[in-house]
């Protein structure tokens, strides 16, 4: 019994360690474009004065303090590219992730999943990859907290994210 316990640990440990060390290897690579925010950022964020009547900005703060971690990668590199779809496909099996929607658009191919929260509507992550058509980036994006998904257009719209507009389209498809 003791011997299960020690392994169930160990495979917990494990797999939280490669689910924030799984896409640290594209930050810094030459042609791949990184955004890193971590939970540090996001509390002295929420801290910034706001206009009480801006409600939009309001929402905005009141999200910032539900998230942990965003990373964002983005390349046009067909070698990164292919490793980054590689290292998706690996991380979305292993990582007990919910498919919420699939976009082929004109050879662009967008998938968006979510680690669920204790509601349909809460997320503990959410996790777009989008394979970039022609001349267009290839995009990685991983987002922890606890946040409800209804909330991603505010943050797609403040934080002017790659992908924004598929994420927009995500919120608006599951309520």
């Amino acid at each position: 019994m003791k011997n299960f316990i020690i392994t169930v640990i160990l495979a917990f440990f494990t797999h939280a360690f490669y689910a924030q060390n799984a896409f640290d290897k594209f930050d810094g690579q030459d042609d791949v474009t990184s955004v890193i925010v971590n939970k540090k950022m996001f509390d002295i964020m929420s801290k910034v004065k706001v206009d009480p009547s801006d409600k939009e900005t309001q929402q905005y703060m009141n999200l910032i303090k539900k998230l942990d971690n965003l990373k964002v990668f983005t390349t046009k590199n067909s070698k990164i590219e292919a490793d980054m779809k590689l290292s998706a496909d690996k991380y979305i099996k292993t990582a007990n992730l919910e498919e919420l929607m699939r976009i082929n658009d004109s050879g662009k191919n967008v998938k968006i999943y979510v680690k669920s929260g204790a509601t349909d509507t809460k997320i503990k992550e959410l996790f777009m990859f989008i394979d970039g058509a022609k001349n267009e980036d290839t995009v990685l994006l991983s987002l922890t907290g606890n946040f409800d998904l209804n909330e991603i257009a505010v943050l797609t719209d403040k934080m002017k994210l790659p992908g924004g507009t598929d994420l927009k389209k995500a919120s608006k498809g599951k309520k």
